[in-house]
């Protein structure tokens, strides 16, 4: 039973959509309307600027942590991979927006990651950053990411709760990505801006 409720706990920390929540309350916004229409803090980054995304990006993560660590420390670590993917459900059709589409689940996952198998969540998180400078898109630094999951877990003897949750983690982040890797075979996926350069160019021009 007590699975049961970590597991549902999970789900519910997972269906906080703070993509939607955060332009809602600071810009009166629906980021549904904004964008790609994706319920996740790249969208949000890209639509509002990196005050919002930011912290989007950050409470994303911190869902997927806080399910994680629950399960794993209130009962053992299947428990917490099983919150942790019950996570990703909720991200993925959250109970707060009546389960209509959610977010991509990078983020998220990135956070159950952090919770049980960290050193593969932090090379993880590098690859993304590094493919995304390189590349300028969001998708493409995704699905390599969540490509890489099972190779960094086998490299750090994850156990086998870990291994399988990376690599349905992994399939989900690509199947979900499916409309951004036709838009990149057909050169219509867009590039993605980072604002924290432009803000600060801006802000220090406004101190001198």
């Amino acid at each position: 039973m007590v699975q049961g409720l970590l597991i549902a706990a999970g789900y519910v920390l997972g269906s906080m959509p703070f993509a939607y929540w955060l332009p809602r309350v600071f810009r009166g916004a629906d980021i549904r309307e904004s964008g790609s229409g994706n319920v996740g803090a790249s969208n949000v980054w890209r639509s509002f600027g990196w005050r919002l995304g930011l912290p989007a990006l950050l409470l994303d993560v911190l869902k997927g942590v806080a399910a994680a660590l629950l399960g794993r420390y209130l009962a053992d670590e299947l428990t917490g991979v099983l919150a942790g993917t019950a996570a990703l459900a909720g991200h993925w059709r959250p109970l707060f927006l009546g389960f209509r589409r959610g977010g991509k689940v990078v983020a998220t996952t990135g956070g159950v990651l952090l919770a049980v198998a960290p050193a593969a969540g932090l090379c993880a998180c590098a690859l993304w950053v590094l493919v995304f400078l390189a590349s300028r898109y969001a998708s493409v630094a995704s699905v390599c990411s969540g490509a890489s999951l099972p190779a960094f877990a086998l490299l750090f003897h994850a156990s086998w709760p870990v291994l399988g949750f990376t690599i349905g983690a992994g399939l989900a982040i690509a199947v979900l990505h499916r409309s951004n890797v036709r838009r990149l075979l057909h050169g219509e996926e867009r590039r993605s801006t980072i604002s924290f350069s432009r803000a600060l160019r801006r802000r220090s021009a406004a101190s001198l």
